[in-house]
């Protein structure tokens, strides 16, 4: 390298980098924006695995008819099992989110009882001098 720097007639530059922070960083809380991203993404994708099932589903039977193989109807009926399994994560989803919105919704009514803790007497004593 050194020799490379003589024939070319220059000086090594030594560039220093900054190290940069390592890992990502976490939101303290998630924002309503990202709960209906992750919604609307999850949707979509159980959406697209539910359309794509059913095209699977329909030629898996064609291929079964045919050739009336029962292994065939076998992975029919896996694949019919599958898509119901997406269906019902779409709804889970649906109720998911459901909750989500209620929690955030919800109000909480604080209550703070006063408790005397005496003889009549002393209540009375306490009345007597909070009405003077």
């Amino acid at each position: 390298m050194k020799q490379l720097d003589k024939a070319f007639n220059i000086t090594p530059e030594v560039v220093k980098e900054e190290p940069k922070p390592v890992g990502i960083q976490k939101p303290d809380r998630l924002t309503k924006n990202d709960v209906e991203k992750d919604y609307d993404y999850t949707r979509g994708n159980l959406y697209s695995i539910i359309e794509k099932g059913q095209e699977a589903i329909d030629g898996i039977l064609e291929l079964a008819q045919e050739t009336e193989q029962p292994r065939a109807y076998e992975v029919a009926g896996q694949l019919i099992k599958s898509v119901s399994d997406a269906t019902d994560k779409l709804m889970d989803l649906q109720k998911k989110l459901k909750d989500v919105e209620e929690e955030k919704s919800k109000t909480t009514n604080v209550t703070n009882n006063a408790l005397f803790v005496g003889s009549t007497a002393d209540l009375a004593k306490l009345i007597k001098q909070q009405n003077q």
